[in-house]
């Protein structure tokens, strides 16, 4: 049994909304011209109306129709709302009840006229989940195309999620009907027998309608669809538009999660700031256009082009790369311009060296661990993880979503009825969108698990940049590791060129070429013209100190005779060295040095004297020892613990020429090399740092030794290896502990020994041995322990210098004064009270210096040194100065150091006669 249909039509054209609206039942042939109304039909609505009198009856079913005024608003949801099913007892004959508009719905089976109701609905903006995968542009260098197939699927699965919630939200869910067949015998189409027989499914023509009422008004409707909404439809069917929203989001969330986490989003941002920086750098262009122009035209003309690059790149832009093309392709008009110095605009070189330096500290920052690579790993992972899931669990409930529900309540007691079919109104769009969905699914997983293939297959943590150092000739671009290695080889799958242009900053090649071309245009020519000055030798010298390398420029500076050069790291002299034509003499304090094989050849025979100093003597360049013409060798540094006792030097066979050895280290004996060189060395110099040296014997072998140091060389006793030099002019052995010299008889052997330096030891006395050494024309025994001279000291005739200063001398014995040739006498810092008369017997004196004694008066017989020129008397106990000072007459008051009152008590002429020039 089944209720009728009571349907109700609004005109525009009739009563007003306020006037009683008059219930005909419309006549089945031809209802559009019922009671006169016309036939154009504005709008249908229904209503069931009882006749009877009680629920339990059977009630007829009529057709009325009913005329709207044109002042009452077109559409359901315009017009005031107004009850369409009402229960029976709660209604009464021949009256319309109207509910308050809280309480209207509208039907949910009800069908639309035309020019019915419009729904509308707040749509969903996808612009809302752009956070989610929000990035910055630049991070797309780090999306290889899987990454990027990847969000161009999740984008379309959230379209389809969208497109699924908005119909969710704006349409009807489902739509039920009571069912009067029991449960246990509805059929696979349970709505089928709810269709009214006889009716057609599209009326030709309104007419009336017979069956049986369900006693349902509308609110009993909402109550059930909803009801059975929870109850009957299957969960998959009811979410599956939200579930794919929330699968995408987890999708977007795992793609860009590593762009998000603090540990890795720090890294990756400034690694691709550093990136756009190396890859926009002028410096990169130039740097490989260089390279470029060396390896097809050869080293000569390689630097020919990279002059002219340089030079044309200070403009930017399409002329800039124009010019380089026109260079490029004209070498021989280059060769022919003068020499220019390659540099670039000043801002662009400080913004290149500082992208040097932080790509070195990035570097040794992101090679110390490997979070990026794991944390890809890990979100890949859980994307195919997801996929899995996703899959399965789809694949086995799509088939879920069904157009038909059949639904059973416990509400017969409410409405009347407890088994009801529901129609499932999006469940054929739903099917639909699943299949596509799943198939964007099975796309996206594969890309995932192309994803792992690459993470798992390749060496992602070590990147080898072996293809741009032979397309380069960059040799030194080091390999990297770990999380730098990772962004790498993301880069090349994004494109090759990032990193190929980004390794011009690792290689260390590039960074001196940078720091060249910022010297050349900081030290010009004429800037370091006015650096040069004359050494103590007479040599024009040019001495540069703690620069970052050597300018070019100072090849052009062909009169420099001397170059010094000191804390200037890593040099490599470029063959442009040869336009020293001058050069003699080189020194490398500090300053490692390459020479290339052409500019040894020049300095071969050139190069006279040559210094180096360096920490340790195995740095000492190879290269040194090749110079044939060398005269004089002075090396610097320390013997590594392990080599000091056999101290091994380089082999001294090429040194043809030397005679000047000089060697300051810690040496255990004299180097075996030095016998090398035994022929022509004329003066060898020790210097050993405190550290003892033991073995001498090999001092023997020098027989053209005129002059040897051996200063710190903790000696204790004067070696006897030395009285075996019979052309020894000169010996110094400075800074020793040596507290005897009873050896000094032996020296009678050396008869060419003319200077023998025995200061700053430990000597007490000297020995009377001493008068032997009748050639000895200068004594230094200055810095000991003296306290008196001897007397025989004076049998040596020859000597022109005494120095016996800072020590503890009392008086001079009166036999100082047959040192008749004796030109200067140093007595400073001594205890002296009173000086001998016949000092002034030595009438060649023109240097005595007394100062710092206790002398209380000077003797007037210093008017006999004629040639005195130098005096010194200050800090003793004078009260007077002797007038007969006026008598020397090669004393002046530059050369007499004295107090000033001292000096004021001279006689006015005395002074006078000093002060003239």
């Amino acid at each position: 049994m089944f209720s009728g249909i009571t349907c109700t039509k609004f005109l525009l054209s009739g009563l007003s909304s306020e006037e009683p609206r008059e219930t005909q039942t419309a006549p089945r042939d031809n209802p559009s011209t019922a009671h006169g109304m016309p036939a154009v039909r504005q709008g249908w609505g229904c209503h069931t109306e009882r006749h009877g009198p009680g629920p339990s009856e059977a009630p007829e079913v009529a057709l009325h129709w009913q005329p709207l005024s044109a002042q009452e608003p077109r559409s359901w949801a315009q017009r005031p709302h107004r009850s369409i099913m009402t229960p029976w007892s709660k209604r009464k004959p021949g009256t319309d009840h109207g509910l308050q508009p809280s309480s209207w719905a509208a039907p949910p089976h009800a069908s639309r006229p035309p020019g019915g109701v419009t729904l509308t609905g707040t749509m969903i903006p996808v612009a809302e989940f752009k956070q989610f995968t929000e990035q910055q542009p630049a991070f797309k260098v780090l999306k290889p195309w899987w990454d990027v197939l990847a969000e161009y699927l999740t984008v379309a699965m959230l379209m389809i999620g969208v497109f699924g919630c908005t119909l969710q939200v704006t349409q009807d869910k489902i739509i039920c009907l009571p069912s009067r067949e029991p449960w246990e015998n509805v059929s696979e189409a349970p709505c089928q027998q709810l269709l009214p027989r006889g009716v057609s499914e599209h009326m030709g023509g309104l007419r009336e309608l017979s069956g049986l009422k369900n006693n349902l008004d509308l609110q009993q409707y909402s109550f059930i669809n909803q009801l059975c909404y929870e109850t009957a439809l299957h969960w998959y069917a009811k979410y599956f538009p939200y579930l794919v929203v929330i699968h995408t989001l987890i999708f977007m969330v795992c793609t860009s999660f590593w762009f998000k986490f603090p540990g890795t989003s720090s890294k990756i941002e400034h690694f691709i700031s550093i990136l756009g920086k190396c890859f926009d750098s002028p410096w990169t262009t130039r740097a490989l256009s260089e390279v470029s122009g060396e390896n097809q035209k050869g080293p000569a003309a390689g630097r020919a082009t990279a002059v002219a690059v340089a030079a044309a790149g200070t403009g930017s832009g399409k002329a800039g790369e124009g010019e380089k093309e026109k260079v490029l392709a004209e070498p021989e008009k280059v060769v022919t311009e003068p020499p220019a110095v390659t540099l670039l605009d000043k801002k662009e070189g400080e913004q290149a060296k500082a992208l040097f330096e932080k790509v070195k500290k990035f570097r040794v920052h992101v090679e110390e661990g490997d979070i990026l690579y794991t944390m890809y790993i890990r979100q890949t992972v859980l994307k195919v993880c997801k996929f899995l899931a996703i899959l399965v669990y789809n694949l086995v409930y799509v088939e879920k979503i069904s157009f038909l529900v059949a639904c059973r309540v416990e509400t017969s007691e409410v409405t009347g009825y407890a088994s009801f079919c529901c129609n499932h109104t999006k469940a054929h769009l739903f099917s639909k969108l699943a299949f596509c969905y799943i198939s964007f699914v099975c796309v996206y997983g594969i890309t995932c698990l192309y994803t792992l293939y690459w993470l798992f297959h390749r060496p992602l943590k070590q990147y080898s940049f072996r293809p741009v150092r032979e397309e380069t000739g960059m040799n030194d671009i080091p390999d990297v590791r770990n999380d730098f290695a990772f962004m790498l080889h993301l880069i090349d799958e994004y494109d090759s060129l990032y990193s190929k242009r980004f390794a011009v900053f690792l290689s260390e090649v590039s960074e001196s070429r940078l720091k060249q071309l910022n010297l050349n245009h900081e030290w010009t020519p004429e800037k370091l013209r006015q650096k040069l000055q004359r050494n103590s030798r007479g040599r024009l010298e040019l001495a540069l100190c703690m620069l970052p390398g050597l300018p070019d420029t100072v090849f052009e500076l062909s009169e420099v005779e001397a170059l010094r050069l000191e804390a200037i790291c890593d040099i490599a002299f470029p063959p442009g060295l040869s336009q020293l034509t001058n050069l003699q003499e080189l020194s490398l304090l500090h300053s490692p040095a390459r020479l290339p094989f052409s500019s040894q050849i020049f300095l071969r025979d050139r190069l006279k004297v040559i210094r180096v100093k360096c920490e340790e003597l195995r740095e000492v360049p190879l290269w040194v020892f090749g110079l044939r013409g060398l005269e004089e060798l002075h090396l610097e540094g320390l013997f590594p613990p392990e080599l000091a006792r056999a101290a091994s030097l380089e082999s001294l066979r090429e040194l043809k020429q030397l005679k000047v050895l000089s060697l300051r280290s810690n040496a255990g004996k004299v180097p075996a090399s030095v016998t090398d060189v035994a022929g022509h060395l004329q003066r060898l110099s020790l210097h050993n740092d405190g550290a003892r040296l033991l073995a001498l014997n090999s001092l023997k072998k020098l027989a053209a030794l005129r002059e040897l140091e051996l200063v710190a060389c903790g000696l204790e006793r004067i070696p006897h290896a030395i009285f075996s030099l019979g052309a020894l002019q000169e010996l110094d052995l400075k800074d020793n502990h040596l507290r005897s010299i009873e050896e000094i008889l032996s020296f009678q052997h050396c008869r060419k020994l003319v200077t023998l330096r025995l200061w700053h030891n430990q000597i007490a006395y000297v020995p009377e041995h001493v008068r032997k050494l009748r050639g000895l024309e200068q004594l230094y025994l200055s810095h000991n322990k003296l306290e008196t001279l001897p007397s025989q000291l004076g049998l040596c005739s020859s000597l022109r210098l005494l120095d016996v200063s800072h020590n503890g001398l009392h008086s001079l014995p009166p036999e100082v004064g047959l040192l008749q040739n004796l030109q200067h006498l140093s007595l400073s810092y001594n205890t002296l009270e009173a000086l001998p008369d016949e000092l002034f017997f030595c009438r060649k004196l023109r240097t005595l210096l007394l100062g710092f004694n206790h002398l209380g008066h000077l003797s007037p017989h210093v008017a006999a040194l004629g040639a005195l020129s130098r005096l010194e008397l200050k800090g003793n106990r004078l009260e007077v100065l002797p007038e007969e000072l006026g008598n020397c007459a090669g004393l002046k008051k530059a050369g007499l150091v004295v107090e000033d009152t001292l000096y004021e008590g001279l006689p006015h002429e005395v002074r006078e006669r000093m002060e003239k020039e």
